[in-house]
């Protein structure tokens, strides 16, 4: 079905205000070439954070230069030399693989800590590291466990130390034209076994870290051979605690000793007063995260993980997508399979998914309300995944399958069951927040039939209710886990990881 634009159609609405070029390339010589013509142009990836500041009117980028066809940075492979992280690989992906968790438990670990499940699932890797944010949840680890980025740019190809990125408050030294396309995290080599732990504070569930802390530890018996202690969003970028490290490195381990390292590693940080904490507020719990963290990994160097979390990755992305190139006043037309109907539709390059949703196809049971990714109301499908369809361009959405709410009920009217399990359960109130709940919750049970209380508040994070209170919607969720279980009693499904692992 063709669907036209219409003659007094507000070109950005109230979301995105500005306009820009919007350039995507099947292959990354393209992709370079066209950061080459605009080297201020910004590189749109999972776009959680890009498109954020865009509409606060933090950037304005007169280019941006979407860079998700790239298949072939994505994925998770081990090497012979290490693990290679494809730049573009979702930070969801990483929070579920069982290989990760196993050898490389920080990193995994701060995937799983990083923000809400569908911010996860859309996130990259090679964007949180790019991004700057001395709060970044993945960047402490990946210092900690020594990762080099692979970077391309007009001079070829270069790999840099990750530490050695990090230039200051959303900046990294990344030059003129220059990209991330992977992170090589390097195999350990020498005597003992290896521990590691990410520990995070923060207000509330899915937020900012007010102190974070990744470290690696090597053991040997009753004795650390090798320490590296990192901590996040307590100075101008992600900070190495090397006073700290070198004191623990090739001494016993003692609760004493320990203790002594948290309080040196306090001291080497510089925290800030800002709206999520105090500065010496930060520098007291650095204390004690540093502390836990380093018996975690000492724990863990012995005895390894005693579980992982359950989930799937996310997808390999789209391929074969034809290039786009659009001047901020142009438009281009796109085709999108919505709800199993192929629709064609003109767009520009600053509209959104969601608006195209509910203004041009009058799809409305997908809500706007925060605007910035925060509340969960606006999630729908792309491609099988949970996205937020206020963080994604509608153009950058051309190719793809695209489920809303009103696709979950049957075409004979029939709900779905877990909507059926939201009325039985009087898991609504108002129910402006119950479509992106029950998105969720529908892609929830294909991931884990049978999830606990735990799994199912941790998936939901991202989904925020003014009214219920979520204990119902817990148990709506429950009611159909119960079903799933044999002879209707609930099996004995995770949720028994270490306390001091989450």
């Amino acid at each position: 079905m063709r669907q036209e634009r219409p003659a007094n159609a507000m070109r950005n609405t109230h979301l995105l205000v500005n306009g820009f070029d919007y350039v995507r390339t099947p292959s990354l010589p393209e992709a370079l070439a066209a950061l080459a013509e605009r080297p201020e142009a910004k590189i749109l990836a999972g776009g959680t954070n890009l498109l954020v500041d865009m509409k606060l009117e933090n950037e304005r980028p007169a280019r941006v230069i979407d860079i998700t066809p790239l298949a072939a940075l994505a994925g998770i492979e081990a090497t012979s030399d290490g693990i290679r992280l494809g730049a573009l690989t979702r930070i969801r992906s990483l929070a579920v693989d069982q290989g990760l968790w196993k050898e490389r438990t920080a990193l995994a670990e701060a995937a799983e800590s990083f923000g809400s499940t569908q911010v996860a699932t859309m996130g990259t890797l090679g964007g949180n590291i790019a991004n700057g944010s001395p709060a970044s949840d993945t960047v402490p680890t990946l210092v900690v466990f020594g990762a080099e980025a692979v970077i391309a740019g007009p001079g070829g190809e270069r790999r840099v130390l990750v530490a050695d990125l990090l230039d200051g408050p959303g900046t990294v030294a990344l030059e003129p034209g220059e990209l991330i396309t992977a992170v090589l995290l390097p195999t350990a080599s020498g005597r003992g076994t290896i521990g590691s732990a990410f520990l995070k504070l923060s207000r509330v569930t899915a937020d900012l870290a007010k102190v974070s802390v990744a470290v690696r530890l090597v053991r040997d018996g009753d004795r650390i051979v090798d320490t590296r202690i990192a901590l996040g969003s307590v100075g101008p970028t992600v900070i190495r605690a090397k006073r700290a490290s070198a004191m623990l490195s090739g001494g016993p381990f003692s609760e004493d000793v320990i203790l002594d390292a948290a309080r040196i590693a306090a001291e080497e940080i510089s925290p800030i007063d800002d709206v999520r904490s105090t500065a010496a507020y930060r520098r007291r719990a650095a204390v004690a995260l540093v502390h836990d963290a380093l018996c975690v990994a000492w724990k863990r160097a012995k005895q390894g993980v005693p579980a992982m979390p359950r989930g799937k990755a996310v997808a390999p992305l789209r391929r074969d997508l034809r290039p786009i190139r659009l001047a901020a006043d142009e438009t281009a037309t796109i085709e999108l399979a919505v709800n199993d109907e192929t629709i064609e539709l003109d767009v520009a390059p600053n509209e959104l998914l969601l608006n195209v949703l509910r203004e041009r196809l009058e799809l409305t049971g997908t809500k706007y309300g925060c605007g910035i990714g925060e509340c969960g109301a606006c999630t729908v499908w792309v491609d099988g995944a949970p996205v937020l369809g206020c963080l994604l361009l509608a153009v950058s959405a051309d190719g793809a399958d695209v489920r809303t709410i009103e696709g979950l009920t049957a075409p004979d009217g029939t709900l779905h069951p877990i909507q059926q399990a939201f009325i039985d359960k009087n898991a609504f109130q108002c129910g402006y927040c119950t479509p992106g709940m029950l998105m969720m919750t529908a892609k929830l049970l294909e991931e884990i039939p049978a999830p606990t209380e735990a799994e199912i508040r941790d998936y939901l994070k991202g989904n925020h209710c003014r009214c219920t209170g979520y204990a119902s919607i817990v148990r709506a969720v429950e009611s159909l886990a119960d079903r799933r279980c044999d002879g209707g009693a609930k099996a004995k499904r995770g949720g028994d990881r270490d306390a001091s692992a989450v």
